[in-house]
Order: C-alpha cells, then sequence, then structure tokens
C-alpha cells in the first residue's frame, strides 16, 4: 500500500501539497478507520474517567457540594458536545475537504477561522453563564449552599469558556488533516496535571490554598489554558500538516464551517433535550425508577467514546475522499465505518439484553431498581446497533457537506422518544414500559432514517471544489 501524494498543478510536489495521512485515498479501509479512531477513543476514554475522579475528589467536601456540581454538568456537557461533535464535527469536514481538493491555504485558512469561531461561542457560554447562572441552577432545584457551591464551580469553569472552545476547534482541526495523535498526546498529558492539581487546589495540600469546590474548577481552568496554548504552539510549527495563521475573515470559510457545524450543534441539543424530558418522564415513576434508569442508561454512555472516535475517524476519510473526487471511495469509507459501528453496539445491546443483571449488580443490591434497569435494558439495548448505524452515518454525511437530512432524523428520535413517550406518560398515565418501547422505537426509527438518508448516491455527489491538482496514486488493488 502506497501513500498518495497529492501534487501541485505542475505534478511537483510543493510545501502546498497535500501528503494524505497513509490508507486513507488508497488501500484498505477497514483498519485505516480504526488507526485513525484509536487516539481518539483513548481520549474520550481518559477524559471520562478524569471526570470520574473530580466528582470523587469533590465528593469529600459534601452532599451540597457535590449536588451543586452536579447541578453545573449538563450545561458544561453540552458545550463539550457542541464544541466537539457540532461546530467541531463542521472544523473538521471543511479542513479534510478542503485538502483532499488540494486547497492548502483554505485549510490553513480554515484553522484561523476556528479560533475566531471558538473565541465567539465561548464568550457567548461565558456570557451566559454570567447572566442566567443563577436562574438556571435554580430552575434545577439548586438552592441555598447547593446553588452557591453551583455558582462557584460553574463561575470558574465557564471563565475558560473559550480555552475550552480553542482546545476543541484546534483538536478537530487536526483530526481533520488526519492528525489523531498530537490532540491525543495534549489531551492525555493535561488530563494528567488536571488530576495532579484536582486534590491540592481543593484540600490545600503543600504550598496550595485550600479552595474547595472553586478549586476543583481552577483546574479544569488550567487543564484547558495549558492544552489550548499546546495545540496553539504546534499548529505554528513546521511540523503540522495544517498551519495557525492570522489571515483576512472571509464569509465563505465561516460558511464552510458553519453549514456543517451549526446543523450539527443542533443535533447535539436534541440529543441532550431527548435525555431530559425522558429522565423527566421516568421520575414520575419514582426514586427505584430513576436509580434503575440512571444505572442502565449509564451502558448508552459507555458506548459514547467508541462511536464518536469512530465517527472522527469517518469525518477525516469520507471529507479527503469528497475533496479528492473520490466520492465512491468515500462511500464504501462511510458504509463500513456504519457497519464496524453496528456491529460492535448491537453486540453490546443484544448481551445487556440477555444478562441486564449482569450490569445493574455491579452498582445496587437493591432488588427493585435492579429489576427496573433490567427492563430498560431488555427494551432499550437490542436497539444499540440502530443507534451505532445511524451516528456513524451522521459522521459521513459531516464528511460530506450534507447534514441536513440526518439531523432531521433525529429530530424526529427526539419528537417519538421524549415528545410522544413523555405525554403519553404524564398525560394518558402509561406505564414506564411503555416510554422504553417508545424510547426503542425512536431509536430504530432513528437507524432507518438515517440509513435512508445516506443510501442515495447524491448524497456523496461531488460539489466541484477541487483546485485542479494531479494526482499520482498507487495503483495497488483497493482491497
Amino acid at each position: 500500500m502506497i501513500q498518495t501524494m497529492v501534487t501541485a498543478p505542475n505534478n511537483v510536489p510543493s510545501s502546498q501539497g497535500l501528503r494524505a495521512p497513509l490508507g486513507v485515498l488508497d488501500g484498505p479501509i477497514t483498519p485505516t478507520l480504526l488507526r485513525l479512531a484509536l487516539p481518539t477513543v483513548v481520549v474520550l476514554v481518559v477524559q471520562t474517567l478524569v471526570g470520574v475522579a473530580e466528582t470523587y475528589f469533590i465528593s469529600f467536601l459534601g452532599t451540597e457540594t457535590l449536588a451543586g456540581v452536579t447541578l453545573v454538568f449538563p450545561v458544561l456537557m453540552l458545550m463539550q458536545m457542541m464544541s466537539n461533535g457540532g461546530i467541531g464535527g463542521g472544523v473538521s469536514s471543511a479542513i479534510a475537504r478542503a485538502l483532499g481538493a488540494n486547497r492548502h491555504s483554505d485549510a490553513d485558512g480554515l484553522v484561523w477561522h476556528s479560533v475566531a469561531l471558538a473565541t465567539a461561542f465561548g464568550a457567548v457560554f461565558s456570557l451566559a453563564a454570567i447572566l442566567f447562572g443563577s436562574y438556571l441552577y435554580r430552575s434545577m432545584g439548586g438552592s441555598g449552599a447547593t446553588l452557591t457551591a453551583a455558582l462557584t464551580y460553574s463561575g470558574i469553569v465557564f471563565a475558560g469558556s473559550i480555552p475550552i472552545w480553542i482546545t476543541a476547534l484546534l483538536s478537530a482541526a487536526l483530526r481533520g488533516a488526519g492528525n489523531v495523535k498530537v490532540p491525543a498526546l495534549v489531551i492525555v498529558s493535561g488530563a494528567v496535571i488536571l488530576l495532579a492539581l484536582s486534590p491540592p487546589l481543593i484540600f490545600g495540600w503543600g504550598p496550595f490554598p485550600r479552595l474547595g469546590v472553586a478549586g476543583g474548577g481552577a483546574a479544569v481552568l488550567i487543564y484547558y489554558l495549558l492544552a489550548a496554548v499546546a495545540l496553539s504552539i504546534y499548529l505554528r510549527s513546521s511540523r503540522s500538516p495544517v498551519k495557525l495563521r492570522i489571515v483576512p475573515l472571509q464569509g465563505r470559510l465561516f460558511m464552510d464551517i458553519l453549514g456543517v457545524g451549526l446543523p450539527s450543534a443542533v443535533g447535539t441539543v436534541q440529543v441532550n433535550l431527548t435525555v431530559t424530558f425522558v429522565t423527566a418522564a421516568v421520575g414520575h415513576f419514582g426514586a427505584d425508577a430513576i436509580a434503575g434508569f440512571g444505572i442502565a442508561s449509564r451502558l448508552d454512555y459507555l458506548q459514547i467514546p467508541i462511536i464518536f472516535g469512530l465517527g472522527t475517524a469517518i469525518v477525516t476519510m469520507v471529507g479527503i475522499n469528497m475533496g479528492a473526487d473520490q466520492v465512491e471511495r468515500a462511500r464504501r469509507v462511510a458504509w463500513i465505518g456504519a457497519g464496524i459501528a453496528f456491529g460492535v453496539t448491537q453486540i453490546i445491546g443484544l448481551l445487556a439484553a440477555l444478562f441486564p443483571h449482569v450490569w445493574m449488580k455491579l452498582f445496587t443490591n437493591d432488588p427493585n431498581v435492579q429489576e427496573m434497569g433490567s427492563l430498560y435494558l431488555r427494551t432499550i439495548a437490542p436497539a444499540y446497533g440502530a443507534i451505532g448505524l445511524g451516528l456513524a452515518l451522521y459522521f459521513a454525511s459531516q464528511g460530506t457537506n450534507r447534514v441536513l437530512l440526518p439531523v432531521l432524523a433525529g429530530t424526529v428520535r427526539m419528537i417519538v422518544a421524549a415528545g410522544l413517550g413523555w405525554s403519553a406518560v404524564i398525560w394518558y398515565g402509561a406505564s414506564v414500559g411503555v416510554l422504553f418501547q417508545t424510547v426503542a422505537v425512536a431509536a430504530l426509527a432513528y437507524g432507518m432514517l438515517t440509513a435512508a438518508a445516506v443510501l442515495p448516491r447524491r448524497m456523496f455527489r461531488a460539489r466541484g471544489l477541487r483546485a485542479q491538482p494531479s494526482v499520482s496514486k498507487s495503483t495497488a488493488p483497493n482491497v
């Protein structure tokens, strides 16, 4: 398998030529997908473990403090999902397509436009936290010491919204160029620093002052500041496949990012609304139902690193191949990636449905809680494959710059699961079993509708953005 070289129009490799990551434009697809996905999966697993560790440290400050931080997590998670999978998906897609089309100056320009967008979106989240944080956390049940802890933690973490966004979008820029190792190295190294800083700042060890919950927020802020600086330095170096340079801002480059990023960001909001409404409906059946649902649904979230890691690899490979006018290869990448995602998630789902008590017993001995969680897994876990399939094809649509229909499939899922499911329970007295069945139907509909949206060949139609390079490519068989 020979690495492809896209060269300048005079057929001589230049500084503006793209050396595509090995296997992206030719050669076996599956090994390349897995190689590009693995570092991102590792990053997401590490970030999940860091979140668990941070929660563990803060738990020593008392229940009210822990409850206050818990109120902030959904908002922080929304921002991270929007920056990584939403606007970040738009950045990866735009840069991959630009590099595939040999528009290297556009790819470099997109990096600076990403920084501009990160600054704007980060400022919006910071301002929103300042102006509406108190109202939001009160509406979520915060009061007294819990509300004070939430506002303290939120104020410090969201003061760092801009570094959080810059870290996410610069990481997405490198992933779009096929460099998945540097973002992984930066995030993992930063996570080690965060774990080392959190306990001293929270509890006042050694020369550090005891900051309590503010210390936890400060550790997160320092983590993202260091990560943003490290990524910026690398993107200014000669080793980076794309460069961070100050260039005049252009509307067409913003639209290249936001044409994919904004609909994708809407998709992340839909996911959060779906979870919120389903949780509210489950809460109607009491504490045991909430506890069982919460434990069982953790298995849903454990699959996110796998799907997101594979998805970012799909965006990169589909985007570069679309830019290089290798439309049929882009299509094969999409469906092979979707097949892998379906296979992994469906196996997990079937095992969970057949042996739900194995999972539930890891967290609780309460028979009522176990039974409620087992009902959830027996009903919904068999549909995991449909969700994996739909999400993988959604990432593929980011690479093609055609995300509207997959996002609308997510809208249907939200309407069925959150709208119909919540309404059936609250207004018509439906059982929790009916609620879970509705959520499962919504998952199946999402997978089928996304597949139907991506299946037509027009989804992979080239848009004629190639910059007229000549391509010297391996003649090895595409196995």
